[in-house]
This record gives C-alpha cells, sequence and structure tokens, in this order.
C-alpha cells in the first residue's frame, strides 16, 4: 500500500516562489473581527450579585464555620 502524502508539492503548486515563499497577493486577506456580529444584549446587564443571594450565601459560610469550630472545639475538650 503506498502512502499518499496530504502536503502540496512545491514544484507542482502555483504561486509558490522558488524558496517556497508565497508572494504578496497570493494569501487570503487576515479574518476582520466582527464586534458588531450579534444582537445586543439589554437584559441580562453585568451588575453584579444583587444583595439578597450574596446575604444567604454569607450566612451559610458563616454557619458552616461556626459548626467546625463548634465541632473541633467538642473534640478538643
Amino acid at each position: 500500500m503506498s502512502h499518499i502524502s496530504p502536503d502540496p508539492e512545491p514544484e507542482r503548486s502555483s504561486g509558490l516562489e522558488p524558496g517556497g515563499g508565497v508572494p504578496p497577493g497570493e494569501t487570503p486577506p487576515a479574518e476582520s473581527s466582527l464586534p458588531e456580529a450579534g444582537p445586543q444584549e439589554t437584559h441580562n446587564p453585568p451588575k453584579g450579585w444583587s444583595k439578597a443571594p450574596m446575604a444567604v450565601i454569607l450566612v451559610l459560610v458563616v454557619l458552616i464555620a461556626a459548626f467546625f469550630l463548634a465541632y473541633a472545639l467538642a473534640l478538643i475538650l
């Protein structure tokens, strides 16, 4: 079974210079940025956490920390 290389042979490829370089104008232009590609998102503004969920999380963290502190003190005594 013979192996066929997927790379083109430089001798047979059009647009290549003798050293294997590509002359200007032979390559496609670079991809441009599309900052306005999608719709503007107005229903989810980046304002951060609201106060109620943050307060609930902080209360849970304090309760868990207090439980482990009490457990550690119970083991020591």
